[in-house]
């Protein structure tokens, strides 16, 4: 007998027949002879939904009422799995986050699981019951309600996973698995069956969303078997592992829509004035993703970074204080940039990559405003509307329609 987690997002979930769907799923890896929890996301747009009704109260509500309003979306859906698994005649119990004891930092909106008690799912595992529980959401040692930040399931999933030590953790979405670039930006993108992980976090980060990148790294550092499959259609899915594939040299392509670019003109270029200006930012706990620092000028330079949309309200409101610290003329935000990146293993071994990258952008006329490389991925900020052209030249460029990597 094994023991599998599972987890459905939002979509999986989404209305009452995508529900009961996912409890036949369930029931049948139970009738299979395994043990079985599942991680369960807000039904569709949900939480999207609850943050607009917060947004329309409040441009900056407290985040502990946020957390305590998100958390409710979970909460309807891991009770309507349930009535529907006891309607196809099994057993099962749902828990939130609080009830199951998924012990989180203070953090409001971006908390961090510390330690899982796992001893009531294995109570309800040995009585027989497919446990259910409420991803995305914890509670702190004060009793206090928290949320991991978006996309947090993924995290909640694979965390229980390395807890209960289970033997599988299955990440069931609405796609057959992790694709070479995002199906929807990428008509000719295929589906890899095998991919290995620090590709696989990388992208995460890079904005494929098939993974939270946290989730990425609990399966890392606990090796936790992960699979990603679908949940509409019956497809083995994509196994991540730590084996790299010989012969690939870019695996997949990512594009990151949801940054925002602060740029801080004129700003002394004296030592200690970019270590003042990222402790403001890191004390407004806001995280950033590329950081380019300009060529001085008469003592003057510019340093542009770019950070999550949803943080620059909170940017602005420290700006007054940003330009007195780094004694800068004044901060400037553009929202309309995309990243888009390339990862593959294969880069560690070859060179030329970058030189690729940089020529199909400036044949297609596409500007490069800043670039960020590592030893597995290269990443460059381009207007947003051009961010599909140059991920579809890329894809094109390095062959990724033509990709064949089969399972064992």
């Amino acid at each position: 007998m094994a023991l599998i987690v599972q987890k459905y997002g939002g979509t999986s979930v989404g209305d009452i027949e995508k529900i009961k769907n996912v409890a036949r799923i369930v029931v049948n890896t139970k009738k299979s002879g395994n043990d079985v929890v599942v991680v369960v996301s807000a039904m569709g747009d949900t939480t999207d939904y609850l943050v607009e009704m917060a947004e329309k109260i409040s441009k900056t509500p407290p985040k502990r009422e946020y957390d305590l309003l998100l958390s409710t979306g979970e909460q309807i859906s891991i009770a309507l799995l349930s009535i529907a698994i006891h309607e196809l005649g099994y057993d099962a119990i749902a828990f939130t986050g609080f009830q199951v004891g998924i012990l989180t930092t203070k953090e409001h909106t971006e908390a961090k699981i510390l330690d899982i008690n796992t001893s009531k799912i294995f109570n309800e595992l040995k009585k027989g019951k497919i446990v259910i529980v409420a991803g995305f959401q914890g509670v702190t040692e004060d009793g206090e309600i928290t949320t991991l930040g978006r996309g947090g399931s993924d995290t909640t999933a694979v965390a229980l996973a390395a807890a209960l030590k289970a033997d599988l953790c299955e990440i069931y979405t609405d796609v057959k698995g992790v694709y070479t670039a995002d199906p929807r930006i990428v008509k000719t993108a295929k589906k890899l069956d095998v991919v290995n992980i620090d590709e696989v976090l990388e992208l995460a980060s890079a904005g494929a969303q098939v993974l939270h990148p946290r989730s990425v790294i609990f399966a890392k550092k606990y090796k936790v078997p992960l699979v990603v499959k679908s949940s509409f259609e019956d497809d083995p899915g994509t196994k991540i592992t730590e084996e790299y594939m010989e012969g690939l040299l870019v695996t997949g392509i990512a594009v990151k829509t949801d940054e925002a670019k602060v740029s801080v003109i004129d700003v002394p270029d004296v030592p200690g004035i970019a270590a003042r200006l990222f402790s403001l930012v890191a004390r407004e706990k806001i995280n950033v993703n590329m950081i380019v620092q300009g060529t001085s000028r008469n003592g003057l330079s510019e340093i542009s970074f770019t950070i999550p949309k949803k943080d620059l309200i909170i940017l602005k409101g420290i700006e007054d204080e940003i330009k007195k610290a780094v004694s800068c003329s004044k901060v400037t935000y553009d929202e309309d940039i995309a990243i888009v990146s390339i990862v593959g293993v294969g880069m560690r071994s070859h060179y030329g990559v970058a030189a690729t990258v940089f020529n199909i952008l400036a044949r297609l006329g596409i500007n490069i405003e800043m670039i960020s490389t590592s030893e597995i991925k290269i990443s460059v900020v381009v207007r947003k509307d051009k961010a599909t052209e140059a991920a579809n030249a890329l894809h094109e460029e390095f062959k990724l329609s033509e990709v064949e990597i089969k399972t064992e």
